[in-house]
């Protein structure tokens, strides 16, 4: 019995006839809406070619957008790193089996889960800024990157700790019949077990960490939708400047979510054709560390 029919009974011929009524239904109201926000846009004249004139010429692309999006980029793939290293050392410390350091690591990832990532980057700008510890215009940067990699390291955190709990306990087991401690079976065998079953879910976290940069626009941070309202703001075409901002972080993030999922089929394939040959030589190899 699947996992699924033990949670609900499948559905019989009626329910499935009532399930594609509602997607049909659902998606005609959807379409309307757009239709309709469509035709309201084209009254006011938002799909004019003036409006979108500017997106062809040179100078958009070279003193807003891709200005705009290198600063998106930048604070978001400092962040992605710092928020992995974050989330190894938490994940790591919740689940050590010394009990201070386990309560101190989830307290931590606990409260940082809670606040919202915009309060932190208006909290850490203004307490920079006032501070004087950096320079005013570097300020917003380390503000929105010290901001996603609490809040995101802490989620991370949380996934390598359901990541290692979701291992079977014949792993830990293992490695101890082969001499090794709690802390190297955790270091050697579990987390990098844990991180290959869990980075569909990290990209996807990358996914959010990229989309929370544009946050940083509220701070005066120069990223990619600050630029393109500023230019909105000078062409009299905001509507279709944020289009074009939406546009380019839809294409990112597909192509970050189109990577998640193909590592996740190739990881897949690689674990269902690994000889348990190889799990003993990982397990040996790991010994001799």
């Amino acid at each position: 019995m699947s996992a699924q029919q033990v949670l609900f009974d499948a559905p019989g011929p009626r329910a499935r006839r009532n399930i594609l009524i509602g997607n049909i239904v659902g998606v005609l109201i959807v379409l309307g809406v757009l239709a309709w926000v469509i035709s309201a846009l084209a009254e006011k004249g938002q799909f004019a070619g003036s409006m979108w004139a500017p997106f062809l010429e040179s100078r958009t692309w070279e003193f807003f957008i891709l200005p705009g999006l290198g600063n998106t980029l930048k604070a978001a793939a400092i962040a992605i790193v710092t928020s992995v290293v974050f989330g190894l050392v938490f994940g790591v410390g919740r689940l050590s089996h010394v009990a201070p350091v386990r309560w101190i690591a989830g307290v931590v990832v606990e409260f940082l889960r809670a606040v919202p990532v915009l309060l932190m980057m208006i909290f850490f700008w203004l307490a920079l800024g006032s501070s004087g510890a950096v320079k005013p215009q570097d300020a917003p940067l380390i503000a929105v990157i010290l901001a996603l990699t609490l809040y995101n390291g802490s989620v991370i955190a949380e996934l390598v700790r359901s990541g290692v709990h979701g291992l079977p306990r014949g792993q830990r087991e293992a490695g101890m019949a082969i001499g090794l401690t709690r802390n190297q079976s955790l270091r050697n065998i579990e987390v990098p077990q844990a991180l290959i079953a869990m980075l569909p879910a990290l990209i996807s976290q990358f996914v959010v960490i990229l989309k929370d940069s544009a946050l940083g626009f509220i701070i005066t941070y120069p990223e990619l939708l600050q630029y393109t309202r500023r230019l909105g703001v000078g062409e009299g075409n905001v509507i279709p400047s944020l289009f074009v901002a939406a546009a380019i972080f839809i294409v990112i993030n597909f192509a970050l979510s189109t990577l998640a999922t193909r590592l996740s089929v190739l990881l897949s394939f690689r674990t269902k054709g690994r000889k348990p040959v190889a799990r003993e030589a990982v397990a040996l190899d790991a010994a001799s560390t």
